[in-house]
């Protein structure tokens, strides 16, 4: 089963799947605005293609959930809401509890280690502690797509890194990166590595559940003070 080529990943990509990580990039971080009307012409202007390729990118972006096509007006990006989060979250959280009891089970100890090694860069360079900031780019040095690879069930990973992946990205990167949940989210996702570490399903799965949950009240709260 394919999985999603990732910019962060050295292998060799066509021009349409760059542009097509370029358009979720800018989708994901908010360049593209959330809302906005999606203009092929306007896009292969922007991206400096045709509006042959322009247009196969909105329908891929259309499968991973990023754009959506309104009868009688177009395709749009997205609009983040509490209703939308709700209904995203209630899968992320069944979904990726799973994929860390399976983790604990399936994971080497040599991804472990590499995963406990990712944890201590995000320390090292991020300002954590300080509640600052707690970015993590796509793919490979994302903490929650290791630990879904790690579950080793295509079904599964196919769900969470192809077809939710950069609308939970969109979620996480616009609401959820900042502020006093920065330092409390690393201390979960130290814990949760302990769990898969001491071969803990059960606790994994737990713990990430309870991270997504987190995370969910944090964001909706700020979408809602939006809203005033």
């Amino acid at each position: 089963m394919s999985q999603p080529q990732l910019t962060n990943q050295p292998l060799a990509i066509t021009s349409s799947d760059r542009l097509l990580q370029e358009m979720q990039r800018a989708i994901v971080e908010g360049d593209i605005a959330a809302g906005s009307k999606m203009s092929e012409q306007e896009l292969a202007r922007r991206f400096n293609v045709s509006r042959a390729p322009v247009r196969e990118a909105l329908a891929r972006l259309e499968r991973c959930h990023l754009v959506e096509r309104i009868p009688n007006a177009g395709v749009r990006v997205v609009t983040l809401s509490p209703e939308g989060l709700l209904s995203l979250y209630q899968l992320r959280e069944e979904l990726e509890g799973l994929a860390c009891r399976l983790a604990a089970e399936q994971m080497a100890d040599s991804e472990i280690a590499e995963l406990q090694q990712l944890l201590e860069q995000h320390l090292s360079t991020q300002r954590v502690k300080e509640g600052e900031s707690y970015y993590q780019e796509a793919g490979d040095v994302d903490f929650h797509y290791r630990i879904i690879q790690g579950s080793k069930n295509p079904y599964l990973i196919n769900m969470l890194c192809n077809e939710l992946y950069y609308l939970v990205r969109m979620y996480r990167v616009q609401m959820g990166m900042i502020g006093p949940r920065v330092s409390r989210a690393f201390d979960e996702h130290r814990a949760i590595l302990q769990a898969i570490a001491n071969r803990d399903g059960e606790l994994a799965d737990l713990l990430m559940r309870r991270h997504i949950a987190a995370s969910k009240t944090n964001i909706e709260r700020q979408l809602l003070q939006e809203r005033k």
